[in-house]
């Protein structure tokens, strides 16, 4: 069993050397001695979040912290292809359980999206805690996952902001119902960006999905079955994982 891995502030790993100490203190050093009861002796991993991570022995534990020796030190890199979720806002919560999902399946990235047929409508202080809540989501599933880097949760994106994000990937992918081309059969890049836009409940109108193709989108089936917007994200990225990342 994989040793449990609390998360740090970006960078706080910088100073870490094999022997050192190093100190689990705030909210994580409380779950680690109060929720988890860790205890001198046990292995724990510690993470910054941008991919260094500390394997460490603990040498004693407090009520609210724990003490730990730096065992060995690792530099994950980033991931190539880098996976992007273009997650269209739902009602219902379920694009946090997509959002979620897929955290632990290996995204890199999740986009807001405000979809012409959202039925959620965010604007200004509403979409920012509404961001900030997938923060607080993609960190808690990355650390579930035993995840050194956290995916970064992009600002509330527009039809044309999310247009222009299609234009610029290496490849683009906008899951569609009525798309000729199994997601399966399509052959990714080995490096950049890999592009996936899911729309709402409601699906991703003409025009909308006309747009996005113009802009360089491969429209794409997931299979015979029409799946809820919490579930086609994460099913299509690990349908592209296994086809990238995993072999």
């Amino acid at each position: 069993m994989s040793a449990p891995l609390f998360l740090l502030e970006a960078g706080a790993l910088a100073g870490a050397a094999i022997g050192s100490q190093l100190a689990l203190e705030g909210a994580e050093g409380r779950h680690a001695a109060t929720v988890r009861r860790i205890t001198a002796g046990e292995r724990v991993d510690v993470a910054d979040g941008i991919g260094a991570v500390a394997r460490c022995t603990v040498l004693s534990s407090a009520r609210d912290a724990l003490s730990l020796r730096v065992d060995a030190l690792e530099s994950v890199p980033e991931p190539s292809p880098r996976l992007v979720l273009v997650q269209a806002l739902a009602k219902g919560e379920r694009d946090d359980l997509a959002v979620e999902a897929a955290t632990e399946l290996g995204v890199d990235e999740v986009v807001p999206w405000q979809a012409a047929r959202s039925v959620v409508v965010l604007k200004g202080e509403r979409g920012e805690r509404s961001r900030r809540k997938w923060e607080q989501t993609v960190r808690a599933a990355a650390k579930q996952s035993r995840r050194a880097r956290v995916p970064v949760v992009a600002p509330l994106a527009s039809g044309a902001d999310v247009r222009a994000r299609v234009a610029a990937a290496d490849l683009a992918v906008l899951l569609h119902e009525d798309a000729g081309t199994p997601l399966a059969g399509l052959s990714l890049p080995a490096a950049g960006e890999v592009l996936l836009v899911v729309g709402p409940e409601g699906g991703i109108g003409p025009e909308e999905a006309e747009g996005l193709v113009a802009a360089g989108a491969v429209a794409c089936r997931l299979g015979p079955h029409v799946l809820r917007s919490s579930t086609a994200g994460p099913a299509a990225l690990a349908v592209l994982s296994a086809g990238s990342r995993w072999r």
